[in-house]
């Protein structure tokens, strides 16, 4: 756990103001709560100091909505005024089950109403806030980072049009290509992993897992997520391998080149258990491929990590890995919408980010390095020893 304690000899840019839009309300939720309990419990606060009027509260979320018209147009109303506050928008752009009337007729979210609305709680509150973070936790359009020929460079204009819009701070986590930050090389943007998550999650809800070289190896499903499985294996103190993939150029389906085949590159992975790390899953195909072929090279169990698990085409092709013993368990993040029913599976877990995102606003508030809400790799290791020598209870590995 970061030091609160250093917070203390600092004041806060003003107060806190969480706008939770209703995308993201289970989430939201749980991030408020840890918010509360930090400044009730972790603080030392002066109480008559007028800087921190305001810091200690029971609830920091600000009440607004989004009335729609029998047209399908949108305005956003504040219930509560925010004029002076450090403002934080948390927004899920991936929510798929929330609806709107349009005439007469129920249409469901996309990425780009969820967006809309984003900006009109921004153009709302514009001129009257202190400064305003967003927190999009998937980033829109983030798979568009780049411009082929004559495409257009979604996440680009995004940034232009949220910066010109006056936001102070934006903050995603796991985005698809990290490189997506030079389209927005004079404003604030900080892009977060969950590895350490992920970590406390594996060795939480699987048994008998050894975290070391000899046991453990983290494995990239394609040249692209290679970076990202580099990083978790160097958290774990483990090798890697990776997968690229061999497509049909030739070919266009569903926006993407079909993959031919799945091709390894690593050392002997025989008798060991395997993480697969990615920053999302889309259809699950390829990933259900990849567990496959791990485990025809020997792998004794393979544990699959994702930040987001979309699930685009549902989760059957999930159930069937699984009864087919091609994978063992998978492990994907509460940053966005989780649907009920594949949370009752039995190889679902979720790593819960709630916490970690309530210290990184609780030290932005302050203007505080965020280098201090990331556990150092080193404490991770001293964890993993702790864990791997079996000298600690799982649940106080975090304390």
């Amino acid at each position: 756990m970061p030091d609160f304690h250093k917070l203390d000899s600092s004041m806060p840019v003003a107060p806190i103001a969480l706008i939770v839009m209703d995308s993201a309300k289970e989430l939201g939720e749980l991030v408020n709560s840890h918010l509360v309990s930090f400044r009730h419990d972790l603080h030392d606060t002066p109480g008559n100091d007028p800087a921190f009027q305001g810091y200690v509260k029971d609830d920091y979320r600000v009440k607004y909505s989004n009335p729609r018209f029998g047209s399908g147009e949108s305005k956003a109303q504040m219930r509560e005024s925010v004029r002076g506050k450090d403002v934080f928008i948390l927004t899920d752009v991936m929510n798929h089950s929330m609806t709107y009337k349009m005439y007469g007729y129920d249409n469901y979210y996309s990425p780009d109403d969820h967006y809309q609305d984003l900006k009109r709680v921004i153009a709302a509150i514009n001129g009257k806030a202190r400064r305003i973070n967003i927190i999009m936790p998937f980033l829109y359009e983030g798979r568009q980072h780049n411009k082929n020929s004559r495409e257009s460079l979604d996440a680009a204009v995004m940034f232009s049009e949220l910066y010109k819009m006056g936001i102070g701070n934006f903050i995603t986590f796991d985005a698809h290509d990290p490189r997506i930050s030079n389209a927005a090389p004079i404003c604030g943007f900080d892009n977060f992993m969950a590895s350490p998550q992920f970590m406390k999650a594996l060795i939480s809800e699987i048994d008998d897992l050894t975290v070391d070289k000899e046991h453990l190896t983290v494995i990239s499903p394609d040249e692209g997520a290679l970076d990202r499985a580099v990083y978790f294996a160097n958290v774990l103190n483990v090798d890697t391998g990776m997968f690229y993939k061999r497509r049909d150029y030739s070919k266009v389906v569903n926006g993407s080149n079909p993959i031919v085949a799945h091709e390894y590159l690593g050392s002997s992975i025989d008798g060991k258990d395997v993480i697969i790390i990615d920053d999302m899953i889309s259809s699950g195909s390829s990933m259900i491929d990849t567990s496959r072929q791990l485990k025809k090279k020997g792998a004794k169990r393979v544990f699959i990590c994702t930040t987001f698990g979309l699930f685009t085409n549902g989760i059957e092709v999930f159930d069937e890995g699984y009864n087919n013993g091609d994978f063992d368990a998978l492990i994907t993040t509460n940053l966005i919408y989780q649907n009920p029913e594949f949370v009752k599976r039995e190889y679902y877990h979720v790593a819960d980010m709630s916490k970690f995102m309530a210290t990184i606003i609780d030290f932005m508030n302050h203007d505080d390095s965020l280098s201090n809400v990331i556990t150092p790799t080193d404490k991770l290791h001293k964890i993993l020893e702790k864990y791997n020598s079996r000298t600690a209870k799982t649940e106080d590995l975090f304390d």
